[in-house]
């Protein structure tokens, strides 16, 4: 349960005031600018080699950001026509160290104990040629970002990320490092489900409180326009999926918000994670190491 300071959220860029670089660090080209969309600051970290541009949180790896939050936020746009790397260290109750990374030059899932990696598929603007390529394709459009990508509200259940790939326990988030190429707003740590999709009048109005959902905080909010829907205009990825009980292969855009209807029924969730048998026997050993020993009797 995250401490007092950190419910019913944390801003995470707010909290460890990034914009000093104090307590976070940046390497190569990286800047704050103002992004005419957004209406705000955004920070823009550019490379041609992901490892050589980023800005990380804390500022050593000595340091950790203790954050206990179920779910993390992260506001992002992939830079058109780019690549781009996100790294989470993360504990586990047993304070194991977790490597979680996710990235469009990732072409499939890879796991061991303590690293999980996965392909990040890109979306584009609904009904864009990329958009419509990647609703017949099974596997979506793997690889650098379509033109027109959009920002995007990443919410990862930390909690089960652990449970159903490897088994553990999750214990709270250590680091963040973000690689080139993308654009950051914020992030953000809560044990809540946060909807951009629904407004304030709108959460009380359908008692979404009571299925554990409620409107984005506005200081995290992307601005809508008078008469625009926030889902016409930006993408909101949950994963794993709410309900989910199988792994999945990639992390992508599914055709349902927390709170929203399906309109298009064509649109399908990420495949199941289909594992070469070298793959699914390293699972079966990871799982094997780490389950609860029995305890054998004395004879």
């Amino acid at each position: 349960v995250p401490a007092a300071w950190q419910r019913p959220y944390l801003n995470v860029f707010k909290h460890f005031r990034v914009e000093e670089w104090k307590r976070s660090a940046r390497e190569g080209d990286v800047a704050a600018l103002t992004d005419a969309r957004l209406k705000g600051t955004v920070y823009r970290i550019r490379g041609s080699v992901p490892a050589s541009s980023y800005l990380q949180l804390p500022r050593t790896g000595t340091q950790s950001l203790g954050l206990a939050g179920r779910y993390l936020y992260l506001l992002f746009r992939p830079m058109p026509r780019k690549h781009f790397v996100v790294h989470l260290d993360v504990a586990t109750e047993e304070n194991q160290v977790v490597r979680i990374s996710f990235s469009n030059l990732f072409k499939e899932f890879k796991s061991t104990a303590t690293w999980l990696q996965f392909p990040f598929v890109c979306g584009a603007a609904e009904g864009s040629a990329a958009d419509r390529a990647a609703r017949t394709s099974r596997r979506g459009l793997v690889g650098a970002a379509p033109a027109d990508v959009r920002w995007t509200c990443l919410v990862l259940d930390l909690h089960s990320i652990l449970s159903l790939y490897l088994n553990r326990r999750y214990g709270h988030l250590k680091s963040v490092k973000l690689c080139s190429n993308l654009l950051v707003k914020n992030l953000c740590t809560s044990d809540l489900v946060f909807d951009p999709g629904v407004t304030f009048s709108e959460a009380q109005q359908a008692d979404l409180a009571c299925r554990g959902v409620a409107p984005m905080p506005r200081e995290m909010a992307f601005p809508v326009p008078k008469g625009e829907k926030w889902h016409d205009l930006y993408d909101y990825i949950r994963f794993p999926s709410e309900g989910s009980k199988l792994p999945y292969d990639s992390i992508q855009k599914s055709c349902l918000g927390p709170a929203a209807v399906s309109e298009d029924p064509v649109q399908q969730l990420p495949q199941p994670v289909t594992l070469t048998k070298a793959v699914r026997d390293r699972l079966s050993l990871i799982h094997q190491i780490t389950s609860p020993k029995a305890v054998s009797a004395p004879w």
